[in-house]
This record gives structure tokens, C-alpha cells and sequence, in this order.
């Protein structure tokens, strides 16, 4: 202990055990996920952001090491800690110039907005010596004239690489790659569970990084399509998710996409024709016409429901049954709502057309 106390204090770093922590000291390998509580305050005492508070939230930091975190200091004094330790780190100001932007940084993400914003068009380097305001006072002031800071932490997590579930944006490529078939599988149990709010979740995070790689290659390139056949299964089951769950227009929104990336083309001028490359496609845009008609079905869009229902029947006529039964179910529902407001509007236009009788006294 003062061996690595004497190490940090030459790199600038003063430490100060406030509770020590439990067990045995983690080796911190690249990887590894630290959750901690941080409250920064400036050396005469004054708070600049405490996780137990910031936005109206009590929510500890999460980080994961060797990812370059922007304030590297904390990085570097976390791995001297024992889990359920606090302490206070006193750093000189070459290791807190860029706290300003990591702050800013925070304080968007504690109230949902953009972590990003404000930092989009120059690195962190520059903008601390631009003059652009990060829209906080007294991380403007800090800019203007950085100085030590000081950071109490209390170590809550370690949790060693492979223990717990990546965030995307954590992710390498080849990891995004390979979590989509085990995301895929998770939520086709969760929806056999009947977990649909769960289930849809899992569909999402598994579109969202195959979009991700996508946006990464050229349209219409052999990979791109590839990727693009990944999307669809996961994005019909989405679909079928958001059915249940009563968005429909979110499903109108979805299969008509789908319905218009297998469109054929047989315009020669066309600058990109994606044709389907594998065999599953027609299946495919059969569920999306399918899928589309019973949520036009249910917004009252019968036009548009019954399109899509002859479309789906051109496709595959052995789903004859299936969709007979839909639209039996869309003309009652119908039936029951022109009755209801027949009902509804009954008598409003009957007045009472007798003579008024005049009285005298």
C-alpha cells in the first residue's frame, strides 16, 4: 500500500483512504468493468458533481478499462482500490484539464440528453483552449483556469471481462458480430415466455448493432447485403413484438421497409438494384405484407389491410385459412363499430316538434 501510495503521489496523484474496502486486490485486466459513486470537488472544498445526486438520480459511473477513457486519472487511481473502499484522490492539474468535457459529458447523459452534444466538431484538446462554452458556469470557469481537483470514490463492482454483458458502444466489430445470434436467441425465449417487452428489447439491441456494422460498408457491397439479410428476421420478430404490444403504426413503419427492399426492379436506369440473394426472401416479405395488413387492420386503414392481405395471398395461397380468419375478424370489428356509433348518434338530430303550449295568468 505504501509502496503504491508513493508511486501515485510522483505521478501527481495524493491519496487518502477514507473506508478501506474487502478482500483481496483485482489484477484489473484490460476489460474490466468498474461501477463506482464519484463526487468532484475543487481543493477549497466546493462541489462540482456528486453521481449520488447528478440530474435528480442516484447512478454510480460504469467503466470499462484499457477503453481510453477521456479522464485517464480515474482509470489510473481505481485499480489501486479494494471493492466497497473510498478514497480521496487529489490530482494535479495536468491530470484534470479535460475534466470540464467529461463533466458536460456526464451531466447530459444524468437528464437523457445527447452526451455528445456541444463536442461534435473539434477534439477535446482544442475545445478546452476554444472559447466555446459548455453551457455550465463553473465547468467554463474550470476551462478558463484549470486546476487540481479532488475525487472521492467509492469502488462498488469488479466485474472481470467476461462476467457481465458489453454495452454496444464498448464493443469491437467482432464482437457486435458475434452477440447478435446469442441477443437473437435470448429474445426468441423471452417471447416464448411471454416476456414481449423483454423479447422486443433484445430484438432492438441486435438490429441496432448489425446497423451499426452496416453503416461501416458500402451499399449493395456483398457484406452490406449480407448484413442486411441478418436485419430482416430480427426485424420481423421486432414487429411481431411491437403487434403485441399495440404500436402499430411502428409496424406499418417497419414492414413497409421491409416490403420496398425486396421490391424487384426492372428499371435498366436504376443506379442500385438490391436483388434478394437467398432463398428465405420470399418467406420474408411474405410475414411483412402479413404483418403490415393486421396493423392497418387495427387502425382502422381497411383499404390498405385488405391490399396487403391479397398481396400476401398472391404470395403464399397456402395462408388462405389464415388470412380469411383475419378479415372475418377486421369486418366484425367494423360491423361492431359502425353499430356503435349509430348508436351513438341515435336521436342526436330528433327534436321535439310539438307546439309549445302558451299559458297565461
Amino acid at each position: 500500500m505504501e509502496e503504491e501510495a508513493r508511486k501515485l503521489l510522483e505521478e501527481g496523484i495524493k491519496k487518502k483512504l477514507i473506508s478501506p474496502g474487502k478482500g483481496e486486490l483485482s489484477t484489473f485486466p484490460n476489460g474490466t468493468k468498474v461501477v463506482f459513486h464519484y463526487r468532484t470537488s475543487l481543493c477549497n472544498g466546493t462541489v462540482l458533481d456528486d453521481s449520488r445526486t447528478m440530474g435528480g438520480h442516484c447512478k454510480p459511473m460504469e467503466l470499462m478499462l484499457g477503453k481510453k477513457f477521456k479522464l485517464s486519472v480515474w482509470e489510473r487511481v481505481v485499480i489501486t482500490m479494494r471493492k466497497g473502499e473510498i478514497a480521496e484522490f487529489t490530482c494535479d492539474t495536468k491530470h484534470t484539464a479535460l475534466y470540464p468535457l467529461v463533466s458536460q459529458s456526464l451531466r447530459n447523459i444524468s437528464i437523457g440528453k445527447d452526451p455528445l452534444e456541444g463536442q461534435r466538431h473539434c477534439c477535446g484538446i482544442a475545445q478546452i483552449h476554444s472559447h466555446h462554452s459548455l453551457g455550465h458556469k463553473d465547468l467554463d470557469h474550470l476551462k478558463a483556469s484549470p486546476q487540481p481537483l479532488v475525487f472521492t470514490i467509492e469502488l462498488l463492482e469488479v466485474l472481470p471481462p467476461g462476467s457481465y454483458q458489453l454495452d454496444m458502444w464498448a464493443m469491437t466489430d467482432k464482437e457486435k458480430f458475434d452477440f447478435v445470434p446469442h441477443v437473437h436467441e435470448e429474445g426468441n425465449l423471452l417471447f416464448k415466455q411471454g416476456k414481449i417487452k423483454e423479447a422486443s428489447e433484445k430484438y432492438y439491441n441486435g438490429i441496432a448493432c448489425l446497423k451499426n456494422l452496416q453503416m461501416k460498408e458500402h451499399p449493395g457491397d456483398e457484406r452490406w447485403i449480407n448484413l442486411d439479410q441478418m436485419i430482416t428476421p430480427l426485424l420481423l420478430n421486432y414487429c411481431q413484438c411491437l403487434l403485441q404490444m399495440g404500436q402499430y403504426y411502428e409496424v406499418i413503419e417497419h414492414c413497409s421497409s421491409l416490403v420496398f427492399k425486396y421490391e424487384v426492379y426492372d428499371n435498366k436506369d436504376a443506379s442500385l438494384i438490391i436483388r434478394p440473394r437467398c432463398g428465405s426472401f420470399p418467406s420474408d416479405n411474405v410475414k411483412a405484407y402479413y404483418k403490415r395488413a393486421k396493423a392497418h387492420a387495427a387502425v382502422w386503414n381497411e383499404t390498405e389491410a385488405r391490399a396487403d392481405f391479397t398481396k400476401v395471398l398472391e404470395l403464399d395461397p397456402s395462408l388462405g385459412p389464415s388470412v380469411s380468419k383475419e378479415l372475418r375478424a377486421m369486418e366484425e370489428r367494423i360491423r361492431s363499430k359502425e353499430k356503435e356509433e349509430k348508436g351513438r348518434y341515435k336521436g342526436l338530430f330528433d327534436f321535439n316538434t310539438r307546439p309549445a303550449t302558451a299559458t297565461t295568468g
